[in-house]
């Protein structure tokens, strides 16, 4: 087979093939004396097993893994493999699809359909009273509540949960709020951030330090709704919190 023979057969591009060549996921088949590169069916077979893997999403240094395990195994293991991996990704999306019919039977479609009624109530709790930032907060927290396991969010949410750190996150939320005037060498700010890395549970600031280099999409999408010297808050917090790693 030739290269777009091999591509339309597995169902990608031939910049595809040539991509996955140039990464080292898909080993250079033999060549013809005219220099054309020569497929056979066992380059077909690891190709759809480098899309199958790769949309299941492992990393790139996770597929060079297993398929650095394929190299030495008969044709039929590898194609086992594949059927597996198959059955994995038919199982993703059918929690996937189950998750979309709950939502569809749903009369009122909102934004908090989109986690659990018990993490719904916890949000609320947290930013009830009107406060502008703990709205902002509990889009952000729904927003991860959406991405991670649930079991993972309740993890981070316990702590804050109990009418003690609720009445502490409320008071939190109101000196944040009074920043929406200020400028960032106002003297309230390096208080605030402190008092904000002490209230945070140890599951939170790893997380939070853990994903807030350059780049990071959820401080962004933060700061973007700050003003200031509310931003200033949050840049003295996660300097704490990387002193504290």
């Amino acid at each position: 087979m030739r290269i777009g023979e091999l591509a339309a057969l597995v169902g990608v591009s031939t910049r595809t093939v040539r991509h996955y060549h140039h990464l080292g996921l898909l080993p250079e088949p033999e060549r013809l004396p005219n220099g054309y590169r020569e497929y056979r069916l066992r380059d077909a077979v690891l190709l759809s097993r480098v899309r199958q893997l790769a949309a299941l999403g492992l990393s790139l240094d996770e597929l060079r893994d297993v398929l650095a395990d394929d190299a030495g195994k008969e044709l039929r293991e590898v194609l086992e493999e594949l059927d597996a991996d198959l059955a994995r990704q038919q199982a993703v999306i059918k929690l996937r699809r189950e998750k979309l019919a709950e939502l569809l039977r749903l009369v009122d479609l909102n934004p908090d359909s989109l986690i659990s009624p018990d993490l719904t109530t916890a949000l609320r709790d947290l930013s009830s009273g009107g406060s502008r930032f703990a709205a902002l907060d509990r889009e952000l927290l729904t927003l991860v509540g959406a991405m991670a396991s649930e079991e993972e969010v309740r993890t981070l949410l316990a702590p804050l949960t109990s009418p003690d750190a609720l009445a502490r996150a409320h008071e939190l939320y109101a000196r944040l709020d009074a920043l929406d005037d200020a400028e960032p060498g106002d003297p309230r700010i390096a208080a605030l951030a402190a008092d904000l890395a002490d209230y945070l549970p140890a599951e939170m600031t790893s997380a939070m330090a853990a994903h807030s280099g350059p780049g990071s999409a959820w401080l962004e999408a933060l700061t973007d709704e700050l003003n200031p010297a509310q931003t200033e808050v949050f840049r003295l917090l996660l300097l704490t919190l990387k002193e504290g790693l």
